[in-house]
């Protein structure tokens, strides 16, 4: 069969149309941008405003009105006061009072009963207060019987005192003149070497003991008797008290015997001396 050729130029022609729909659309938006390109802005006139004229006023106090004219004082006229009126007074008549009789009660006195009970309290409130008031007599009788006690235990320790340093000082002028040899105190003699070095040579043995006998712990006191020549050489030390423990007292012993005295000068004569050397040792 054959075709007509009006079938196969449909699809072209379309073509056409749509093509020059484009073109047309776009020459139009062409236009419009040259258009809208030139187009002129449009000018805004400044709007003028005409200043603001000030103008300045004086404000004038106001016056005072004037003060109104003084009023006229008129005397004052005293009131004309009416006369009383007399009026007779006619007499009351008096009457007679009445006598009325009154019947006379007779009174008996009561008879009061008076209870015990406040006496009996009163009684014993006195009873109280004079044991309390015997009781503080007695208290501060014991109080000054004790403080006399005191008084006179103390004034016997000072003559006991008193009396045992009269006794030491009489034995060490006899023993002085006897013996030749002075006994002092340890406060009237000075270390050779002095007391830091006497105090460090005993706390070296000390710790030297302590070392060696470990087991023995506490504090030991003793007192030790130095007898020393005129040129102040220990020539001898024994233990006038000891501590309770021979070991201890043999380690003093030892040290101090190493130790010198400065000589003891009287009246320009080196003199020999006992001295009594009390110590203290601790050991932890």
């Amino acid at each position: 069969m054959s075709q007509s050729p009006a079938t196969f130029n449909t699809p072209h022609s379309m073509k056409k149309k749509i093509i020059t729909a484009l073109v047309a659309v776009v020459i139009g938006h062409v236009g419009v941008l040259w258009a809208v390109s030139h187009m002129k802005p449009i000018e805004l006139k400044p709007i003028e405003k005409e200043p603001l004229k000030v103008k300045f006023v004086k404000i004038k106090p106001e016056e005072a009105p004037p003060p109104p004219p003084p009023a006229k004082i008129e005397p004052i006229k005293p009131k004309v006061e009416p006369k009383p009126i007399e009026k007779k007074v006619e007499p009351t008549p008096v009457e007679k009072p009445k006598v009325i009789s009154q019947k006379v009660q007779k009174i008996e006195p009561k008879v009061v009963q008076q209870d015990d009970t406040q006496e009996k309290l009163k009684k014993q409130q006195d009873l109280e207060k004079q044991r309390l008031e015997q009781l503080q007599r007695e208290q501060a009788l014991k109080d000054q019987q004790a403080r006399e006690q005191a008084l006179r235990e103390q004034q016997a320790r000072e003559q006991a005192l008193r009396d045992q340093q009269a006794r030491e000082q009489a034995q060490k002028n006899q023993e002085a003149q006897s013996t030749g040899v002075e006994k002092v105190s340890a406060g009237e003699v000075e270390w050779a070497m002095g007391q830091k070095w006497v105090d460090k040579q005993v706390q070296g043995a000390s710790n030297e003991f302590a070392n060696k006998y470990s087991k023995i712990k506490g504090e030991f006191t003793l007192t030790l008797k130095l007898s020393v020549n005129e040129k102040g050489k220990i020539t001898s030390v024994t233990v006038e008290k000891s501590s309770g423990n021979p070991k201890v007292d043999q380690k003093m012993v030892q040290v101090i015997s190493r130790q010198r005295f400065k000589p003891r000068m009287v009246n320009g004569v080196a003199k020999s001396f006992t001295v009594p050397l009390p110590l203290a040792i601790g050991f932890k």
